[in-house]
């Protein structure tokens, strides 16, 4: 099942963004690992709805009740697949140096 059919197009921009504030969350150390994924959720809900908020400015409760819940749910899919990209790319780094490793030591 690939999540990116159902971020709405507009909100791709949050994935990289997301991405990037995980590795700077990495880096730093400040954050346990654990947290990294439950951090990133809360920050992909509230950029989404932020995003909504600005671009369908709410008039009844039912369209508050709708862009909030739109934020919620496009938030984290956006860090899903933020998180999924970042797995994705530990998996190739790894069977790359897995790779590498058996080549070099054929070679000898």
């Amino acid at each position: 099942m690939d999540i990116t059919n159902y971020i709405e197009n507009e909100l791709y921009i949050i994935v990289p963004v997301l991405y990037v504030i995980g590795i700077i969350f990495k880096k730093t150390r400040a954050i346990d690992d654990r947290w990294i994924p439950i951090l990133l959720g809360v920050m992909g809900i509230l950029l989404a709805t932020g995003y909504k908020w600005a671009n369908y400015l709410p008039t009844n409760p039912a369209e508050y009740v709708a862009i909030i819940y739109a934020g919620i749910t496009q938030g984290i899919l956006c860090a899903a697949a933020s998180v999924y990209a970042n797995n994705i790319l530990k998996q190739i780094k790894k069977d790359d140096d897995e790779t590498g490793s058996k080549g070099d030591s054929g070679n000898s």
